[in-house]
Parts: C-alpha cells; structure tokens; sequence
C-alpha cells in the first residue's frame, strides 16, 4: 500500500495512492482512518512531503562504499564506524516531491545528492529491541540530503551544510510492507544513473538505529529516520539540474536544481 499527503484547492489529505488514481482517506495513516469514497486523479492534486515530522533522525556514515569514495576524493583515511551514529536534520528544510532545490548565492560548493531510504514511524515506541524495532515502522519513503562540502569541512556543527530551506526533500510516498534490508535505491541526475546501491549494504540496519534511538528518546507517529547513502555522490549539482531519487515500490522523488542570484 502506498499512502501519500495531497493538497487540493487549499485542502489538505492523505490517501492511498493506486496507479494514477487517489482514494482520499478521513483521517491520516497515523491514526484511525477510513475510505471516504472520493478518488481523485493523482494529476489533479498537489503531491506534499508524506508527513511533517517533530523529530527527525539521520544515520551516519553507513555504507562502506561512501565512506570509502570519501576517502578517495578528499585524501583522508576515516575508518568504517565501530559504532552506529544518530544525527539530526531541520525539518524546516523539508520539500516535497517537484519543488525546488535553492543553492544560496554564497554556497563556494560543491553541492551533492544524498539519496536515501526513510523509516517512517507509525506509533510511539520507547526501549524497543532489534527484533521489535520495525514494529513502530508504517512504511519507507525516499530522501534526498543535500550537503555543500566546503561549509561541512569548516563549520564546526552542520547547521548550514546540511539544513538550507529546501535542502531535504522527501517523498514522494510512504510505502507499507517492505524489506528496508532489501531494496534498491537509485539516483538520476539529467536523467542519466548516477548511483545505484542495496540497502543490504548498511553498516548497521535499520532495526538497530531504530532500537538505539528507542533506549534514549521515545519515537513519536510521523518521525523520520534518514538511513544513509551508499558509492559516490557525483555528479555535483549546479543551477538547471534535476535530481531523482527512485525506488520501485516508492516512486520517483524528482526536484529541479536553481541556484539564488546575488
């Protein structure tokens, strides 16, 4: 099943989204809801970022072809994590499917994609085990985390590098019933495959951040875990580029790139 959140002439759903059509939902995936037995065509409505997180999680470094790209491209030796770590994102940067990436007129560059898989969480959940941790899960969708590489190297925290308005898009759905240990994410850029990779190959697995993050902090319905990106994140971004993030159970998350004049 694939839920997804719309806006129709300044009214706001969810839905469930079957080919091209929608079947409006009464209430929201993360509480009681029911059909109400409108349909709409997926065309005629404005696809919304799936859902508006109060807390938003992020992986670190969890893919051992990233961190070894990294380590080619930049002369460094970082070494594959002993441990998991948990960051956090702006959900002020948050934009949905078809809107704008905006790189600001400063921004010395380069600019990359970080095409992820996103654990969304469908209930509250606190001191979940690994064996229990995708019980909380209502479904995956599909993130994109911008990063401008030079403010990530000298600011001391990522408050810029990572958190720009626009600089997080995801969607464009929430689909229920996957293997989050077993999928395939890809990356387009002008069309063209930039990157493709198997969540199969995270350093730490879904279950464990989610179980990790429960020993400390309760998850709340509508939080976002961003899981990682895997290989390299070029092609950098300039003004006039499309960025895709696809995966065939999800769809296609596709943002046009421009970058702000002076």
């Amino acid at each position: 099943m694939k839920f997804g959140r719309f806006e129709q002439q300044g009214r706001i759903f969810y839905g469930i989204v079957e080919d091209d059509q929608v079947s409006e939902l009464d209430g929201t995936p993360f509480d009681s809801h029911k059909a109400s037995g409108r349909r709409h065509a997926l065309s005629a409505l404005k696809i919304l970022v799936p859902c508006t997180p109060s807390n938003f999680y992020c992986a670190g470094l969890n893919y051992a072809a990233h961190i070894e790209w990294g380590n080619k491209r930049k002369g460094t030796n970082t070494k594959l994590p002993e441990k998991a770590d948990v960051g956090y994102r702006s959900p002020n940067a948050l934009i949905a499917t078809g809107e704008t990436i905006i790189i600001p007129a400063d921004s010395p560059g380069p600019v990359q994609y970080e095409g992820e898989l996103v654990a969304v969480i469908g209930r509250q959940a606190r001191n979940l085990s690994e064996a229990d941790a995708l019980s909380c899960v209502l479904g995956y969708t599909l993130g994109n985390d911008l990063s401008e590489r030079t403010w990530q190297k000298t600011d001391r925290t990522l408050w810029r590098a990572k958190n720009c308005d626009t600089w997080k898009p995801m969607g464009p759905f929430i689909a229920t019933g996957l293997d989050p240990m077993n999928l395939t994410v890809s990356v387009r850029v002008n069309g063209e495959t930039a990157a493709e990779y198997s969540t199969g190959k995270m350093l730490f697995s879904c279950q464990h951040f989610i179980s990790k993050i429960s020993q400390y902090m309760t998850l709340h319905p509508g939080d976002v875990i961003w899981l990682g990106t895997d290989n390299a994140t070029e092609p950098d971004l300039k003004h006039g580029d499309a960025v895709e993030i696809a995966q065939k159970d999800i769809g296609v998350l596709r943002n046009p790139v421009v970058r702000a004049q002076t």
